[in-house]
């Protein structure tokens, strides 16, 4: 039987069990031996990375025929717009690529959400707001490029749930097996 761990990754920790540039990996967080991540957050995104023993799991969840959705909390620079989100909504064009549509809507800082370290620059005469983007296709830094092209720019991205499994309370390093949740 295959194991499926969901782990919350740190931000500057490596999606990747070998340590590089300076960066943490996960290597350094007790994960069972023999899974590997399955698709990968950029070091300086945090949040839920699922990881397993199954290979054709693996395939099956970076397949982009198989539209698997990714729920992503971004604070961006900004007093993000409905006109904005509306663009999100119907895709934008990034490096001559136009993403597919997807959910997007203005959110609040979420109550549980952890301090990060380094925290995000503060600038006083700039406010930040909130968006949650659903997205079926995961290109690199898809979400960044994205909030970017619509006028706000992420300053920090959280990916809080990916199929069905939502990170949960699960705090920065920590993980647990998700085996039986429907992806």
């Amino acid at each position: 039987m295959s194991t499926v761990i969901l782990f919350n990754k740190p931000f500057g920790v490596l999606s990747q069990f070998t340590p590089e540039a300076g960066h943490q990996a996960l290597d350094q967080f007790g994960l069972p031996p023999g899974v590997y991540a399955a698709g990968r957050l950029d070091h300086d995104s945090e949040g839920a990375l699922l990881l397993t023993d199954n290979g054709t799991l693996i395939k099956k969840l970076l397949d982009p025929k198989f539209e698997h959705p990714r729920t992503y909390l971004a604070q961006v620079e900004g007093t993000i717009t409905e006109e904005a989100v509306r663009k999100l909504e119907r895709g934008v064009d990034i490096k001559g690529y136009h993403t597919k549509p997807c959910k997007a809507e203005i959110a609040e800082e979420p109550d549980w959400l952890w301090p990060r370290n380094p925290p995000v620059r503060f600038r006083a005469n700039i406010p930040t707001s909130w968006v949650r983007l659903t997205l079926i296709e995961g290109k690199n830094r898809q979400v960044r490029h994205m909030t970017a092209a619509v006028g706000f720019p992420t300053l920090r991205l959280i990916r809080v749930q990916i199929g069905k499994i939502p990170l949960g309370g699960l705090r920065p390093g920590e993980w647990s097996v998700v085996t039986n949740k429907v992806i």
